[in-house]
């Protein structure tokens, strides 16, 4: 078929990889940081121009880096609110990521529908700071005169698909980028747009949501472009996860999320229901606290990085000597304990060693993450495989542990563009559709990720006694705060 390339606009770079639309196999890239930019006047970190990433994209596909290719996919940071006036000029620096300034307005408006389970039954997640209907509110509130030049809303993926292909009449987005926004219900595939209205105050015109296979259009230079989709579905595509498979991301906080056939409405809040790239779903679980309670605890054991606590916790054993860690540094999101802090339980003189609390902070926040995991499970989510993400997979007091404790096979995939060749495999399914070589319903069956792969084997009877002294503990701490 010939190659194709996907482009991952992330928060502060953009990548592009060029790819083999038959196997997938990377051929070439380019990577360029955004422009910084200083916030000016009353401008915050979170205000970004959009600008910016076109600026790093030219730059990221300079020396003739997109020379032969067919098709694009654009894959973009998801939360990133572009609002665009009747002209479709930018009204106000597009809002991106975790919005400390939203966090009254997620509160105002989860009140204003009549509840959390109101949110959960309407489109499938209770509003966060991050979401683009709560950013809506804030600028309702906040900033009223941009709210009423407000025309147009756009994601990030959603601006720089229709900037590609000459800012057309037609604006679109896709089923993964749709479902983060607060305003597109998942389960019914349709736009509420009473609750862009209460956001906003009056209603505004939303990009046409169109299907995992299809072409938002083509160039005037004849590049097809794909639907686009946000970053986490991307990388999920990417890495080629499918039915009976759940990724853990372990970053500061951590997340977990599972392929699934139908939208989950999860009336406490734990689930966020999004769709992902394939006409599949794709829910999430989060919690606020995993590599930070590693990092909190090399901290007060004085030992310089996160490999070094990882070697100390090898010196203990499972179960870290009766030693348990509750790792809700931060509060906790799953369970739903915001003003909760952590625990330490089981001090006796023989676990009163620096080895067992390094061991006990990666077993209490796997089985934080295993909670997680248990929510989807308790939901009716097959979990044969668990792809685990982040820097911290790496580590060899993860690796030994987390399998046991997730009653899973863990694949461990080596570092990637996941995003960019999520976007890419995307381009080559939208581009052999329009062929007549490829189905819209079966996406392009590329190589799956070079991976670690890791069996709980006889260490699981063992690493579910771990898991269940860590329950005993948070019941006693929490009586009834988790329910899966």
């Amino acid at each position: 078929m010939g190659i194709v390339a996907g482009l991952d606009s992330a928060p502060d770079f953009t990548r592009i990889v060029v790819c083999d639309t038959d196997t997938g196999a990377v051929l070439r890239q380019g990577y360029a940081q955004h422009p910084v930019q200083a916030p000016d006047g009353g401008g915050r970190p979170s205000d970004v121009d959009p600008q910016a990433w076109l600026l790093s994209l030219g730059e990221a596909a300079g020396g003739g880096l997109l020379e032969g290719v067919q098709a694009i996919g654009v894959s973009a940071q998801a939360n990133a609110l572009v609002p665009l006036d009747s002209q479709g000029n930018t009204v106000r620096p597009a809002m991106t990521g975790g919005d400390k300034r939203a966090q009254v307005a997620a509160a105002d408006l989860i009140d204003a529908l009549g509840g959390r389970e109101a949110w959960a039954q309407a489109v499938g997640c209770v509003p966060q700071a991050a979401q683009s209907v709560t950013k809506l509110r804030w600028m309702a509130r906040s900033e009223p005169e941009n709210a009423a030049r407000t025309a147009v809303l756009l994601q990030a993926h959603d601006w720089l698909v229709w900037q590609l292909l000459g800012r057309p009449v037609r604006r679109t987005t896709d089923r993964g980028g749709a479902s983060g926004t607060g305003y597109w219900a998942a389960a019914t595939g349709g736009y509420r747009a009473d609750l862009v209205e209460m956001a906003l105050g009056h209603q505004a015109m939303l990009p046409e949501v169109i299907g995992p296979a299809d072409a938002a259009g083509t160039t005037p230079e004849g590049l097809l472009i794909s639907a686009g989709t946000g970053e986490t579905m991307a990388a999920a595509f990417g890495l080629g996860i499918g039915l009976g498979d759940a990724v853990v991301s372990l970053g500061a906080s951590g997340s977990v999320m599972a392929v699934h056939p139908e939208a989950l409405v999860d009336q406490s809040g734990m689930i966020t229901s999004l769709a992902d790239a394939t006409g599949m779903h794709l829910p999430v679980v989060t919690t606020l606290n995993a590599v930070r309670a590693l990092r909190g605890t090399a901290e007060l054991l004085g030992v310089p990085d996160l490999e070094s606590l990882s070697d100390l916790a090898m010196k203990s054993t499972p179960g870290a000597h009766g030693l348990v860690l509750l790792p809700y540094l931060e509060g906790e999101r799953t369970p739903n304990l915001p003003h909760t802090a952590g625990t330490l339980a089981g001090l006796r003189r023989e676990s009163m060693k620096p080895e067992h609390l390094a061991r006990a902070a990666f077993e209490g926040m796997l089985c934080g993450l295993a909670d997680a995991l248990d929510v989807l499970r308790g939901r009716g989510v097959e979990v044969r495989r668990v792809f685990l993400l982040g820097q911290a997979a790496e580590l060899p007091a993860v690796q030994s542990a987390a399998p046991a404790l997730f009653g899973a096979q863990v694949i461990v995939p080596q570092p990637a563009d996941y995003a960019a060749i999520g976007a890419a495999r995307q381009a080559a399914w939208a581009l052999g559709v329009s062929q007549g070589t490829l189905d819209p319903r079966n996406p392009p069956g590329w190589q799956g990720a070079v991976a670690q792969v890791l069996d709980p084997g006889e260490d699981l009877a063992v690493g579910q006694a771990v898991r269940q002294q860590y329950v005993s503990v948070r019941e006693q701490t929490h009586p009834g705060a988790f329910r899966p």
